[in-house]
């Protein structure tokens, strides 16, 4: 869900994201500091789906992130399901102190693209990058990982705090740029309907997102920020 209220340069956008990856591994955490500058050190298991909204600003231009925050535990797939539908961003999510639930990360992106388009915009995110003595996937299996599938990549700790804006702000960021740009299409297509007989305007996000990935450093595709 992308939404325009309008042409006027003062109206917001409105991106609905998603949270995924298996219980336990700081989903609610991740959403909880970057909301409200929060952490529950004895956080029990999301039920069900619950999202919060949080505004961003992008470029001067006032953003609404949606962020929906789905339970990790397979018996609540069903009913979380539905609520993919719609995003156009997402945050899969894994334990760096937890092998198993990286090992699950390839499920997670299946999931995903069958509920939304497959350019939607997602970046992994390796949470509990404070727990370093306890570290069972690398930053290299994360990087790797992310090239592979052509995903944005960034670690984090929802505990410390480190680098959690910067993986909203970044997948916000890139959201907005590639609608915006789309958006100025469109709006050139009204004035000129010969343009369209030139090139045909499509919301290619993972195109776009190649693009802009030459232009902007950390965190991008085939790289990494890490605490």
């Amino acid at each position: 869900m992308a939404f325009h209220s309008g042409e006027d340069s003062n109206d917001d956008y409105l991106f609905k994201i998603v949270l995924l990856g298996d219980s336990g591994v700081g989903k609610s955490n991740l959403l909880a500091r970057f909301a409200r500058n929060e952490f529950y050190s004895n956080s029990k298991s999301t039920i069900g789906v619950e999202f919060q909204t949080q505004k961003l600003e992008v470029n001067g231009r006032e953003i609404k992130a949606q962020i929906w925050d789905t339970a990790g535990q397979e018996r609540f797939r069903a009913v979380t399901s539905a609520y993919y539908r719609g995003a156009v961003g997402a945050l899969v999510v894994y334990d760096v102190s937890r092998r198993q639930t990286f090992d699950s990360v390839g499920r997670w992106l299946n999931e995903l693209h069958t509920h939304c388009d497959m350019n939607v915009i997602t970046i992994l995110v390796g949470n509990k990058s404070d727990l370093k003595d306890a570290r069972e996937v690398s930053t290299t299996d994360g990087k790797s990982l992310a090239e592979s599938r052509s995903l944005f990549f960034i670690e984090t700790s929802a505990l410390d705090s480190s680098n959690v804006n910067a993986a909203f702000q970044t997948i916000v960021k890139e959201i907005y740029n590639i609608l915006s740009k789309k958006v100025i299409q469109s709006q050139e297509l009204k004035k000129d309907p010969s343009i369209g007989s030139k090139k045909t305007v499509v919301l290619d996000l993972k195109q776009d997102a190649n693009k802009e990935e030459k232009k902007e450093e950390p965190p991008k595709k085939s790289g990494c920020c890490s605490s």
